[in-house]
């Protein structure tokens, strides 16, 4: 997920895809450590899509352009 294609979302929007990764990367975590899950490489990309939909909310708090 680009940071531009979060910035053109609402607020509603990325709380609502916030949600959703944090579900996805904790479901993630957990098959990695019982030794399910295949392709680790998922695990960072969602942890930084994560973090780009935290800043861009924070950003929005502050009003930040």
């Amino acid at each position: 997920m680009k940071i531009s294609e979060i910035r053109e979302m609402s607020a509603q929007e990325i709380t609502g895809k916030l949600t959703e990764l944090k579900k996805e990367f904790f479901n993630l975590r957990f098959q990695h450590g019982v030794g399910q899950l295949e392709n680790t490489a998922i695990l960072p990309s969602i942890r930084k899509d994560i973090a780009r939909l935290m800043t861009v909310c924070r950003e929005m708090n502050l009003n930040i352009s």
